[in-house]
């Protein structure tokens, strides 16, 4: 293999040529070159301008109606924070450890079953999985406003967990097979920053809603669930018309539009644009994969951060002495602001190649704003601690789930790899939901000090961790001490090992 420049940079587009890509044609390797290009003959700045056309067209197409699809999802499994604070634990009778109970739940279901969901969504399509699994939810949510009590409320959520479960890894996945590794974070990270507007929307929503109270001879809270759910499912039905495909069989691509998504990735070292039959072999190669384990340990880390943020919120401003409605107008700005931070640091972490850096620059954030709400008393600190835990914590998941897509190649392997990624960070969910006792108020100390524990030990420390062990990685591929495992090997079976190509270098 021929050996990498060392001073090169570790970002994924500057790589050195390697046995794999040893025969060339017109500057790319040989497993591209069974696509027609239909932009043969024109000249590199023609091409430029082609491509740039065509993301824009996938950025139109895909990303706006996902991350609407994403904003309603994380409004629906957290509106039950400001359910709590408009009278529902006192309606529905239920103790604080009930209530604790019912956000558990969900976790339980959700985590257990996402991923299995990103098999589901390869096999029956995006454009019929997404919105069914919509339809399913909504129907979940507008059943949590006619509960009556304990039980009623407990199972719902557990089914709403159930069926919430595909949408968060499904997209991400969806996504990473769109793009190149470069243009994902960004991508992602305006994807996710709907969960920040759904925090910032949901109480505005909420303080409206609950004016409804007694129409009907339902709570304020109740009405809460019921049109949320109602709105979802109708959403869910124009989502069979506008979510799409992928790139091989997407309906709004022309022919010479498909070839040149599919060519962009394979110049990319990606394959997750084409069809691969599922073998038990790629789910037994993403749990055995190292990345697999250090991307769960730092998404637990912001995951579990983030859930016991959304969920509490609403009731940690209450307990600084704001009145309900107050409350649920002074939790907007934290999450504005969130939106806004969240998508600079996807742009910066595209541009710059680093993930792993952006990670912990940010986690300080969060750090520094739990330690004010955990020191101080005074409600301005505590309530500007919380714009500061919230830009700690938004940024680093779609960058977490980005590096983790960047890293992991190969269709059903990286499907499986987010699934369990973001599985058992959800799953940490169950801590989330236990860790802000009513017998702890007005200062919450044991929760706030779990979660910068979380962001401390999982987000900052497994960022650095990862990080390590990719650039040492990166240096023995670079060094030439992984040629061996290519050699003897046809170029179809180079192709097949994904991420475990000598000449793949991963994102640091």
């Amino acid at each position: 293999m021929e050996k990498t420049d060392p001073k090169i940079s570790d970002s994924d587009d500057a790589r050195a040529p390697s046995d794999n890509e040893k025969h060339i044609e017109g500057g790319q390797p040989v497993g591209i070159l069974d696509i027609p290009d239909p932009d043969e003959g024109l000249s590199e700045e023609e091409r430029k301008k082609i491509d740039r056309a065509l993301l824009w067209k996938l950025d139109i197409q895909l990303i706006p109606w996902l991350a609407f699809l994403y904003l309603i999802s994380f409004l629906d499994r957290t509106n039950i924070g400001n359910a709590k604070i408009d009278g529902l634990q006192q309606n529905l009778n239920l103790t604080n450890n009930q209530y604790n109970d019912t956000l558990t739940i969900f976790f339980i279901s959700y985590s257990l079953f996402e991923p299995l969901t990103q098999i589901l969504l390869k096999r029956f399509k995006p454009s019929i999985f997404l919105p069914t699994i919509m339809v399913l939810w909504g129907i979940c949510m507008t059943t949590m406003g006619l509960v009556h009590n304990f039980q009623g409320l407990m199972a719902s959520r557990w089914f709403l967990g159930l069926t919430e479960a595909g949408l968060f890894p499904g997209v991400n996945y969806y996504l990473s097979c769109w793009y190149k590794r470069s243009e994902f974070g960004i991508r992602a990270a305006i994807f996710f920053s709907a969960a920040a507007l759904a925090g910032s929307f949901g109480g505005l929503l909420a303080a409206a809603i609950v004016q409804m109270d007694g129409v009907g001879g339902k709570p304020g809270w109740a009405w809460i669930f019921i049109l949320e759910g109602l709105a979802t499912i109708l959403v869910a039905f124009a989502s069979y018309f506008m979510v799409h495909d992928f790139p091989d069989e997407a309906k709004f691509l022309s022919e010479d539009d498909r070839r040149r998504v599919i060519r962009r990735l394979k110049l990319d070292k990606q394959s997750s644009a084409e069809h691969e039959e599922f073998k038990v072999d790629y789910l037994w190669a993403a749990l055995k994969d190292w990345k697999t384990l250090t991307g769960a340990i730092i998404y637990m880390g912001c995951d579990g951060a983030l859930y016991a943020f959304s969920l509490f919120l609403p009731t940690i401003i209450q307990q600084m002495g704001y009145k309900s409605i107050h409350a649920q107008l002074l939790s907007v700005p934290p999450y504005a602001v969130a939106a806004v931070v969240t998508v600079v640091v996807g742009f910066v972490a595209d541009r710059t190649g680093q993930r792993g850096y952006c990670n912990i620059v940010m986690s300080f954030f969060g750090i520094i704003g739990f330690a004010m709400l955990l020191g101080s008393g005074t409600p301005h600190v505590q309530y500007a601690g919380t714009f500061l835990g919230a830009m700690g914590i938004y940024p680093c998941i779609p960058n977490t789930i980005s590096w983790t897509a960047n890293n992991v190649e190969g269709v059903y392997k990286r499907g499986i790899a987010l699934g369990f990624v973001i599985g058992w960070g959800n799953l940490n969910g169950i801590v989330s939901s236990n860790i802000y006792r009513a017998e702890d108020k007005p200062r919450f100390k044991p929760g706030h000090a779990v979660v910068l524990a979380y962001e401390a030990l999982f987000l900052l420390g497994g960022s650095i961790l990862q990080h390590v062990l990719l650039r040492r990685e990166n240096a023995k591929r670079r060094a030439g001490e992984r040629d061996v495992w290519v050699q003897g090997k046809t170029e179809h079976e180079i192709e097949k090992l994904g991420d475990k190509r000598p000449d793949f270098i991963y994102t640091l």
